[in-house]
């Protein structure tokens, strides 16, 4: 028996019926996962299902989801404005995105090398007596890298309690570590979504960018070790001929170190298949700490866990609200079109804006991404200084209010996708610290002036940033 052949009008009709399909299957997921998405970002993905449906849904299924879904009722922040109308705009800002109230911490140390951030990251471990819980991005299976696991491993015979939560794709890119020994001795670890896992859950997309390092969370003695450093070597030490990156890290003791611990035990809970803590009471502010600082720390978590782009938000603010100086520190710069306006404006309203970058990063293109902001940036009058080594460091200092240091990337893939930790200070003589830290660090950049480019490269800079939320 044969088939009659099919016809062109039925492939055409089948086409047809899976690109509406399609193009439903979009709709509905992004009405109920209540995704809020940029409108280009939007129509981006409805030509890309109308076009390529057999690619696109796939695409869409694994990498699509930004936010994950959150309570419908969302209560107001815990304190409304005209009651804390005494706080800095600074922390109003933060108790509005439902960020925690400023707690009090001691014993700031910003360390002021590779070598000192190292010393630290040992001391911190080598006193803690009753827990240990690392969040990482990567762990280089290199001599640091195996130095970490081997004083981890050393605690965990010792007693104490070590967890050790590790990104899935950053436990890929400096190659998988050895953590073998690690569970053997007692410690725990998980992969913050491994890769491929779960793909129609949208999780594929999902990076765990923050770093901390937390000791006896539970007790007196707790201290938090923070910053932008990966536990791989060229965060730390020189390698052969090439040099150690530059980067920002610190530590501090107090109070305030409960709220790096609330934010891993909830991003453990996630990777572990437990439900994670998406309520706004657990989000919510408690009365703030005084005392041992006039005006303490915030813990500002930007991601998919967070109803708000909490560091992007407090970014624009910043610079709205700036009278006289800005000064950033990212190895990436990649804005979105409203933050790199609010930062133009703050430069041509007079405020001196200035942008500490390397002069090649370790991605070539988002070298290339940036030109365009960056041009943008310096015709506004914003001052742009370029370190002659990879400076890898996250920072963002306004006037004598706010310094607001950790993990996140001024790129959209930090600001908008991936899970980040920025602390927040507001103590002034704090801030200075900050501020002078990136003046040691200026001190060996160029100024530069970019250039208009031809053809070839404009071109190329445009095919770029079409996939810039990635970068």
């Amino acid at each position: 028996m044969m088939f009659p052949a099919l016809t062109l009008t039925y492939w055409l009709t089948l086409h047809g019926m899976v690109t509406v399909i399609a193009v439903l299957i979009y709709v509905i997921a992004s009405h109920v996962l209540q995704h809020r998405r940029h409108p280009t970002a939007a129509i981006a993905w409805v030509l890309f299902i109308l076009l390529i449906p057999y690619v696109a849904l796939p695409s869409f299924l694994a990498f699509g989801s930004r936010k994950q879904a959150r309570p419908r009722r969302i209560a107001p922040p815990a304190v409304a404005p005209n009651e804390s109308a005494e706080e800095p705009w600074a922390i109003q800002t933060a108790l509005a995105l439902r960020q925690p109230a400023p707690a009090a911490y001691r014993a700031l140390a910003l360390h002021a090398d590779g070598d000192a951030a190292l010393q630290a990251l040992w001391q911190v471990i080598d006193k803690a007596r009753h827990s240990i819980d690392l969040c990482t991005f990567i762990i280089g299976r290199d001599p640091l890298g195996e130095a970490v696991i081997e004083r981890l491993c050393a605690k965990a015979r010792a007693g104490v309690r070590v967890r050790l939560l590790l990104d899935g794709l950053g436990s890929l890119m400096a190659g998988r570590p050895k953590l073998k020994a690690l569970t053997d001795c007692g410690g725990e670890f998980l992969l913050f979504v491994p890769p491929l896992h779960s793909p129609l859950k949208g999780r594929t997309n999902l990076r765990d960018h923050r770093k901390m390092l937390i000791t006896d969370a539970a007790h007196e003695t707790r201290r938090l070790w923070c910053g932008g450093r990966n536990l791989a070597r060229e965060y730390f030490e020189a390698s052969g001929d090439q040099p150690a990156w530059h980067d920002l890290s610190f530590d501090l003791q107090g109070r305030f170190v409960q709220q790096a611990s609330d934010l891993f035990e909830r991003d453990w809970a996630f990777a572990s298949g437990r439900k994670p803590v998406f309520s706004v009471a657990a989000l919510a502010p408690a009365e703030p700490s005084r005392g041992e600082d006039a005006l303490g720390a915030q813990l500002i978590a930007s991601g998919p866990d967070q109803i708000d782009d909490t560091v992007y938000s407090l970014l624009v603010t910043a610079a709205y609200r700036a009278q006289r100086r800005i000064a950033l520190v990212t190895p990436y710069f990649v804005p979105d079109s409203s933050l790199l306006m609010a930062l133009c404006l703050a430069a041509r309203r007079g405020v001196t804006v200035d942008l500490l970058l390397p002069a090649r990063s370790n991605h070539g293109m988002s070298d290339v991404a940036r030109a365009r902001a960056l041009r943008s940036f310096a015709a506004a009058g914003g001052r742009i200084w370029l370190t002659p080594h990879m400076q890898h460091a996250k920072l963002a200092v306004v006037d004598d209010a706010l310094a607001l240091a950790g993990s996140a990337n001024f790129d959209s893939r930090s600001l908008f996708l991936n899970y980040e930790l920025m602390v927040a200070f507001h103590e002034p003589a704090d801030v200075a610290l900050f501020a002078d830290w990136f003046e040691h660090e200026r001190a060996n950049a160029t100024s530069c002036t970019p250039k208009q480019p031809g053809l070839l490269r404009d071109v190329a800079e445009g095919l770029v940033l079409w996939v810039g939320f990635q970068l």
